[in-house]
């Protein structure tokens, strides 16, 4: 079976760029600690939309993983939610600013229910983008979202479940195209026995089990794992008697880094794939030179050819002096989707963004690919289904299950670094 039966591949090259890109705003550094300015002088949020006369900034939450195992992808996140915000601030929301309160979910489910709670019933956002881990956004929605007005938006999360939930909106795509791409990938590289092993919640659980639907060989192992423990030898022990050639991982960076690790040290040798979280600098700086080559991973990804995304790119590396990820393309996209649905709206409300923040990026609209474009059509007296933002992540278009239309991108690991080697459209 050939991938590009399944999907069409957009591009195949070596080297291709990783896609893996006022008030009280809360950033980490790259030292971890957290600061806080606030410029909202005490004030209370204002509540009328589209200019209906308040001067004070229009406040959202975002609840994000600052610390804890996925916190490198929060970084990422930080950095993308920053340039959005300066794009959307340049311009201004009908004169006035947006302001993100931030907060630590520290990668678990009940940190995200505390942060939650924090800006939606003591804050009063009627906008949430969060979060990173699937567990943790389905936890924030079940427990602090649904049932109210407030629009969430998850950056990252990509668990199959979350298509279950309408109300809880990504702007990452599911994991089910991830999974069909994994499956093809082994059997295209000649396997007919995979051995798995995944972190033992939602995100893991349900990439795999789209996975083993998927999969048309045997699968000799297929075992969960428990995140931030000390050693998995008993795990890698195991795969390696289950006898398959191909070992696929669906788990975390440092969890993978450790199991790496314990391969070396006891000699196997195998085949390796990987899920989209496996993979990132923590990884190759915690493994040994040539311990991972040839290992594939499927990640999600952004349109790299697309010109707003080179532009995205270029200010990233400006800014960072480092290429920007998808993750951070889709918190970038995250703060721009929630401007224009906040500008789009009658009021600064959850009920009437809940009406716009679909519409926005609906495929109705005139095609724009930054705020400044989309802020115009709506300034000039355009609704909300006047306005098709096009994202830097990709063109986003919620369907009716709160899932955006999404890129995937397959790594290969060469030298001990990540190179692209081709893409696909989920």
């Amino acid at each position: 079976m050939d991938i590009t039966d399944r999907r069409t591949l957009l591009k195949a090259t070596g080297g291709a760029g990783i896609a893996a890109l006022a008030g009280c705003v809360s950033t980490t550094d790259d030292e971890g600690s957290t600061e806080t300015e606030d410029g909202n002088g005490g004030e209370d949020t204002a509540t009328e939309g589209g200019g209906g006369g308040e001067t004070g900034p229009y406040e959202i939450g975002m609840v994000d993983s600052l610390t804890g195992s996925l916190s490198a992808f929060g970084e990422r996140n930080q950095r993308g939610k920053d340039l959005a915000l300066a794009a959307v601030n340049d311009v201004g929301i009908d004169g006035r600013e947006l302001s993100i309160t931030v907060e630590d979910s520290e990668s678990e489910n009940q940190g995200g229910i505390a942060a939650a709670q924090k800006l939606v019933n003591q804050d009063g956002v009627p906008f949430l983008i969060g979060a990173v881990g699937s567990g943790v956004s389905l936890a924030i929605y079940e427990s602090v979202v649904q049932g109210t007005d407030v629009v969430q938006l998850s950056q990252n999360s990509t668990g199959l479940n979350l298509t279950d939930f309408p109300g809880l909106l990504r702007m990452s795509p599911s994991g089910r195209a991830q999974s069909l791409a994994l499956s093809n990938l082994i059997d295209e590289d000649g396997y007919d026995e995979v051995a798995i092993t995944y972190v033992n919640n939602d995100y893991g659980q349900s990439l795999t089990d789209a996975f083993v639907d998927a999969w048309g060989g045997d699968v000799a192992y297929n075992s969960p794992h428990d995140q931030e423990q000390q050693s998995y030898s008993g795990v890698i022990s195991e795969m390696n008697d289950s006898g398959a050639d191909a070992w696929l991982f669906i788990t975390y960076q440092a969890e993978f880094a450790t199991m790496v690790n314990e391969v070396v040290s006891s000699g196997y040798e195998a085949q390796f794939y990987g899920a989209d979280s496996v993979s990132g600098d923590n990884v190759l700086e915690n493994t040994p030179e040539g311990s991972m080559d040839g290992m594939k991973i499927v990640v999600p990804s952004a349109p790299v050819e697309e010109e707003n995304y080179q532009q995205f790119a270029d200010e990233f590396q400006n800014e960072y002096d480092q290429e920007p990820t998808a993750w951070a393309a889709y918190a970038y996209d995250c703060v721009v989707n929630a401007a224009l649905a906040i500008q789009a709206a009658d009021e600064f409300t959850g009920a009437a963004l809940q009406d716009t923040v679909r519409r926005v990026s609906g495929p109705e609209g005139e095609t724009v690919t930054s705020f400044e474009a989309a802020s115009e059509i709506l300034a000039d007296g355009g609704g909300p289904d006047d306005v098709d933002y096009q994202g830097v992540s990709g063109p986003i278009d919620f369907d009716e299950n709160g899932d955006p239309v999404g890129f995937l991108q397959i790594l290969e690991v060469q030298d001990h670094a990540y190179e692209g080697v081709g893409f696909i459209e989920g």
